[in-house]
């Protein structure tokens, strides 16, 4: 009994843990694209996630992508300190992206240009990939050619 006791507790402290630090990067993210914004002179709009977008070109319709949509897109990803990581053009299904791209899409319409500016959380968290640290804002100028 005192061993299920015990592992309770150090499943509890982890995940209390976790989500301490998960809010702390959270308002690192939050200060990092805020500066970031101020110092290029953006005016983007936040959604209450730590998301930022700004759609620059509205496109075309009413429509707009939902998680089961693919997707054709040129996009650039970058670093706040401009260090691009990815560019191309692609066609991709939504559920299988970063989950930054699929709230933030769902603002553009077909033929929309704009930036989205994610937080690590909606990004890839503190997993490093090739070219992207661990808990790094990311940036994506896109066009949303069709889906």
């Amino acid at each position: 009994m005192k061993i299920k006791l015990i592992l309770l507790l150090i499943i509890s402290l982890s995940i209390f843990g976790c989500k301490k630090d998960v809010d702390e990067q959270a308002k690192i993210d939050e200060q990092i694209i805020l500066d970031y914004l101020a110092e290029h002179n953006i005016d983007a709009i936040a959604t209450g996630t730590g998301l930022y977008y700004l759609i620059q070109v509205e496109g075309e319709g009413d429509d707009h992508p939902n998680v089961n949509s693919t997707v054709e897109i040129y996009y650039k990803g970058y670093l706040t300190d401009g260090s691009v990581f990815d560019k191309r053009t692609a066609t991709l299904p939504l559920y299988n992206v970063i989950q930054g791209w699929k709230e933030g899409l769902r603002y553009f319409k077909r033929g929309s240009v704009g930036k989205l500016f994610i937080p690590s959380k909606l990004g890839y968290g503190p997993t490093s990939r090739t070219g992207i640290p661990a808990n790094s804002v990311l940036i994506f100028d896109i066009h949303l050619i069709d889906f």
